[in-house]
């Protein structure tokens, strides 16, 4: 199996959750990971960088940077993404469907286009995508529809790296707690909690464990995609709690 010692890694998001434990999973596997975030202070990976993903001179003097410090980039994590409400889309406003898309797709792609002409051979990219992307449900349009564009694009791009050794995988995961939840309630601790009450959900390390995976394979084998949900999840919205 391919090691990860040495890896040159970007994860962006990766001050919190998903983001986090995925830098400091590949780091235990010996990966040099680059952590990119708005909250500088609350990176904890080897090299960090202020990150916005939505803003394309920021994402160019993070990439920039990451050429500096790694010379190449062999991994790179996409996972910096959000969500904002749980409201019937006509009570959303436009402002919040900039800042979904912005960070959620047009992020992703941004610094997809940017990090490529410095991913080598042998190089592989994940993206985070959601359950949410693969089966809608009801006052999410806008998240459920940015993260079908997400699956949508990582299938696209697939095409068009056919031929070369650049490998692709998006990873849906179902209910997981983390900050996510902080961030679509805008900062509402009782309506935070609420979606983990009386269930097991996953753990950010669950998915840092899947992406671990995912990256070292054999290089001949492309992991497309997986899918991970707590057990008590059938669906977005279908949980068994106890």
């Amino acid at each position: 199996m391919p090691t990860l010692e040495g890896k040159t890694t970007i994860v962006t998001g990766a001050s919190s959750g998903i983001g986090a434990s995925t830098a400091a999973a590949l780091a235990r596997e010996g990966a040099r990971v680059l952590g990119g975030a708005r909250r500088v202070d609350e990176l904890q990976t080897e090299l960090k960088h202020e990150l916005d993903v939505t803003d394309p001179e920021s994402c160019e003097r993070f990439v920039e940077y990451a050429v500096a410090e790694l010379g190449s980039i062999q991994i790179l994590v996409n996972n910096a993404g959000l969500g904002l409400g749980r409201d019937p889309f006509w009570d959303g406003t436009e402002e919040d469907e900039e800042t979904v898309l912005e960070t959620n797709v047009h992020g992703l792609m941004r610094m997809t286009r940017l990090c490529l002409p410095h991913i080598p051979d042998g190089g592989h990219i994940v993206n985070m995508g959601s359950i949410a992307g693969r089966q809608a449900y009801e006052n999410a349009a806008v998240y459920v529809a940015s993260k079908f564009a997400v699956r949508g694009f990582t299938y696209a791009l697939r095409e068009d790296l056919l031929g070369r050794p650049i490998r692709l995988t998006t990873v849906d995961p179902g209910l997981v707690e983390s900050n996510f939840s902080r961030v679509r309630f805008r900062g509402d601790e009782e309506k935070a909690k609420a979606p983990y009450e009386r269930v097991e959900p996953l753990r950010p390390e669950d998915i840092a464990e899947c992406i671990v995976f995912a990256v070292t394979r054999p290089l001949h084998v492309n992991v497309d995609e997986i899918v991970v949900k707590a057990l008590a999840q059938s669906s977005p919205v279908r949980i068994a709690r106890n």
